[in-house]
């Protein structure tokens, strides 16, 4: 069974051509020589006293009824001038006519060469009319009409134009005597000309003739065709297993990005539009017109003379090897109606394009080689460009914008949640369900590599895409976007409050597993993270809805860094999770309204664990942040935590402070090497003040690095005079200066430790 592109083209191949069974437009006209037998020249625009005298010297215009020939001003009532005593020319009027003649044959869709052969010059004054009739052939080959109305001051007399189902009525009277207005129609078309309501209308009648032997051209009829599409694409439309989201069917002509529109669309490409146009309207299918743009690169051969080679020169020196990459995407969309397309910079997938192998035939536009350097070798980059005839069901609109990505879909699903919140809220909405169907095609191709916390730049994927649907209430897809991000390992605490306000949006009885689940998955990476989301939903949360957090909240505890993260599973490509002093923070202010007993046993913890959480970086200041909540001061795990951190700065504090009496400095060092030996013996001197190190410059930058990696207390230049370099060292009094600064701090912080009031300056602090 052929597949839905090959069915698809083959259909499609029987369009040959473009083409209407009528033409109309204006010209710009240079008034021509016009001369009447019996009259004169003839002034353009037409004057009512030469209008009578024409009409003077005409006659009644008669019609055909089969074989006879008959006059009836009850059928047809207007006045002819046979071409034979009609003269018309002039500089300008054989160009005039070529211009008219090739925009009808054009929308007539026919493409043998056309002659225009004057038939009458029809005089219609006030109250003619011609009734419903078809026009008989007039001569061998003749297959249309048109029609010229010079320039005359009338009204009414409109052109009435059926074919099939099909009318068109045609006003080609103007006020400008700069133009004349033309139509043509194919013969066997049913027409009629509209009552004159005032003046006179002046018109030329050609017969269009094609040229050389064989049956005239006849209307453009694709009507099997468009039916066999139809019903493809309503199939299509009604069954996503018969093929692809999109169809993509490149088109014959080339177009430049200005050109691209189906107004400008040439020869059968017009043709097959049309007949998209009108069978995709009836299966619930959209059309577009888009640029597909093909983008390679690899690498290459040189094929040339190495000794004439020149960077960036010949192309024909080099060959195509392989490609490496290839990307094709389609992007300046154009709507059948003109109007803007939503759609921006989409991926053409694998089965979309019709017929499968068109772009393997694709000539490209441009190809650049670059030459061999010494870490690359010869390489290559080309671009092709085609134009294409887009489809799709309307149905899977969504799933189509889908292929742009997460950088387009997100900004475009927020837009559809405030339109929709904008207009009532009601979840019958088109706009809801669009944004539902949106979400769920996101969340199909969601990145399902492991997280860690340093992989995204806030603000994140899952905050971006939280707040549309916790707009749009879709508890749904809130709980199937918590269980990819579970399954990835972790979120940012950037992330926890779009978290916390789509978790509250849950039914009674799902948000706290939910919870559960995410501080399970993410804690072994980011306990920080998970003590934000605790935080900011104990904040958020009514206060009936708390105990649903308690399970997620134990998890915690236990989950927290240090000797308990050893049972904790970590994926591959994590960090386990590290202590900040935010973590002590959000994690105590969130336990001590949950439940007081839990947060006194993770302060048992953070006491316990002295290398995970130090007093100077993480007990001391989270001390001082929860004392300056005055909610939060009296509980009693945050006094035990005031008295740890009192307690140290206590005993800092007591020790003495005074400068070095000599020259001696801290000189163990983690390097033994004999350069570094130097340099111990050096810091160990009571009398040396300075010491210079000369060597090559390897060696002073290792001794340096050492100095730098150890703390040393000396200063060190390189005197760059001499071979080697000298490295000079001078010792300093860093280490009792950092002692002074740590000791104005230590005083600093006891004071507001000490303090019995509320503090309201918060330590500015990071994770």
């Amino acid at each position: 069974m052929p597949s839905l592109t090959t069915e698809f083209a083959v259909i499609l191949a029987g369009v040959k051509r473009p083409g209407d069974f009528f033409a109309c437009g204006v010209v710009d006209l240079l008034p021509p020589q016009l001369e009447i037998e019996g009259v004169g020249p003839i002034a353009l625009p037409l004057l009512p006293v030469q209008a009578q005298q024409v009409i003077a010297v005409a006659e009644a215009a008669p019609y055909g009824r089969g074989p006879q020939t008959i006059l009836d001003p009850a059928v047809r009532r207007t006045w002819q001038i046979g071409a034979e005593r009609v003269r018309i020319g002039g500089k300008r009027w054989p160009r005039t006519l070529e211009s008219i003649l090739a925009k009808v044959t054009e929308d007539l869709g026919v493409t043998d060469p056309v002659s225009a052969d004057l038939y009458k010059l029809l005089v219609y004054d006030q109250g003619s009319f011609f009734l419903r009739h078809r026009d008989t052939e007039k001569s061998a080959g003749m297959f249309a009409t048109l029609v010229i109305v010079l320039p005359s001051l009338y009204s009414g007399g409109e052109l009435v134009v059926r074919h099939k189902e099909r009318e068109v009525r045609l006003d080609l009277g103007s006020d400008e005597p700069a133009e004349a207005r033309f139509a043509a129609f194919y013969a066997d078309c049913v027409h009629e000309v509209l009552p004159v309501t005032e003046g006179c209308r002046l018109a030329l009648i050609y017969n269009l003739v094609r040229k050389g032997c064989g049956q005239p051209p006849q209307v453009p009829d694709y009507d099997a065709e468009q039916v066999r599409i139809g019903t493809l694409l309503r199939s299509w439309a009604q069954d996503r297993a018969i093929g692809p989201d999109k169809l993509v069917y490149p088109l014959e002509h080339a177009y430049t990005q200005a050109e691209v529109g189906f107004g400008t669309l040439k020869g059968a490409d017009a043709a097959v539009a049309g007949v998209l146009g009108a069978a995709a309207q009836d299966a619930g299918c959209e059309l577009h017109l888009a640029l597909l743009s093909i983008e390679e690169d690899g690498w290459a051969e040189h094929t040339g003379d190495y000794r004439r080679r020149r960077y960036g020169d010949d192309n024909d020196e080099f060959e195509i090897g392989e490609v490496s990459n290839r990307s094709e995407f389609l992007s300046e969309w154009r709507r059948p109606d003109g109007l803007s397309s939503p759609l921006v910079k989409l991926p053409v997938a694998e089965g979309e394009v019709s017929p499968p192998d068109t772009l393997d035939k694709l000539e490209p536009d441009e190809t650049h080689f670059r030459e061999a350097t010494g870490n690359e070798g010869a390489s290559f980059d080309r671009t092709y460009h085609a134009s294409c005839l887009v489809l799709w069901p309307r149905a899977r609109l969504m799933a189509v914008l889908n292929q742009a990505g997460l950088p387009i879909t997100l900004p475009y699903l927020a837009d559809l949640a405030e339109r929709w919140q904008a207009g009532g809220d009601d979840r019958r909405s088109p706009l809801w369900q669009q944004a539902h169907d949106l979400a769920g095609h996101m969340l199909g191709g969601w990145p399902d590599w492991p997280w860690y916390a340093e992989c995204e730049d806030p603000p994140s994927e899952t905050a971006r895409m939280l707040p549309a649907l916790t707009r749009l209430g879709d508890a749904g897809r809130i709980t199937e976007l918590l269980g990819k991000i579970g399954a990835r390992g972790g979120f940012a605490a950037d992330d926890a409050p779009a978290l916390a306000e789509a978790l509250a949006m849950l039914p009674p009885g799902e948000a706290g597993p939910a919870f559960e689940r995410l501080i399970t998955a993410t804690a072994a990476v980011s306990c920080a993270a998970c003590a934000s989301l605790l935080a900011r939903a104990v904040t958020t949360w009514p206060a009936w809805s708390r105990t649903e957090l308690s399970t997620a909240a134990i998890l915690l505890v236990r989950a927290l860094p240090g000797v308990a993260t050893a049972s904790v599973p970590v994926l591959a490509g994590q960090r386990r999770s590290m202590s900040s002093p935010v973590l002590v923070i959000d994690l105590l202010s969130a336990l001590v309204v949950l439940d007081p007993v839990l947060a006194g046993r993770a302060v048992d913890h953070i006491l316990a664990t002295p290398r995970t959480f130090t007093l100077d970086g993480e007990i001391a200041p989270a001390a001082l942040a929860l004392i300056a909540e005055p909610d939060i001061r009296p509980a009693p795990a945050v006094e035990r935590l005031r008295l740890a951190a009192l307690d140290h700065l206590r005993a800092r504090i007591a020790q003495p402070l005074a400068p070095p009496a000599d020259w001696t400095r801290a000189h163990a060092l983690p390097c033994s090497c004999p350069y570094c030996g130097e340099l111990s013996r050096f810091l160990a001197n009571p009398q040396a003040k300075s010491w210079e190190f000369k060597a090559a410059q390897a060696r002073r930058s290792h001794v340096e690095s050492t100095i730098l990696n150890a703390k040393c207390d000396v200063a060190t230049t390189t005197v760059r005079q001499g071979t080697p370099h000298r490295l000079v060292c001078t010792k300093t009094q860093a280490s009792f200066e950092r002692q002074i600064t740590q000791r104005r701090q230590d005083l600093a912080y006891l004071e507001r430790l000490e303090s019995t009031s509320s503090c309201t300056v918060k330590p500015k602090m990071s994770d």
